[in-house]
């Protein structure tokens, strides 16, 4: 549904019919993510994301790089002081509780682990971050 949301709306500037459709389909997209405790914009996200449990929240502005796994109650998002936001790369696990937060970037195949806070970049491809603030573990 959040596919077809994010595509009429690029096409909504110029076409009556594409504005209805935009409305249309984010109303149901909005009560599916209530019914399903989900806040995501797919706008910036590539494909293969997989969520396993619900209660996550991903900031609009936010890059999600290919198969993302998030493992339930994630927050991918800014910090509250800027609007900067997380770059995340392709096959990055995220663990139960798992937050992103800031201007920060992480590299291709990293595993975050439950109930970690990440609040810098990890640019090191294929390690394991943990704790708060997140460090590298493995």
């Amino acid at each position: 549904m959040s596919r077809k949301t994010d595509y009429h709306l690029l096409k909504s500037k110029n076409s009556f019919i594409h504005n209805l459709c935009y409305l249309y389909y984010v109303s149901i997209k909005n009560r599916l993510g209530e019914k399903l405790g989900l806040e995501i914009s797919t706008a910036n996200t590539d494909k293969g994301l997989l969520i396993y449990h619900y209660n996550n929240v991903i900031n609009s502005e936010a890059i999600i790089g290919k198969n993302c796994h998030l493992h339930g109650n994630n927050c991918i998002g800014n910090n509250g002081a800027t609007n900067d936001c997380p770059v995340i790369g392709d096959d990055v696990m995220l663990g139960v509780g798992a937050k992103v937060i800031g201007n920060v970037t992480i590299a291709n195949r990293v595993k975050i682990a439950a109930g970690a806070v990440v609040i810098h970049s990890f640019l090191e491809e294929g390690i394991v971050i943990g704790g708060i603030p997140a460090r590298k573990i493995k």
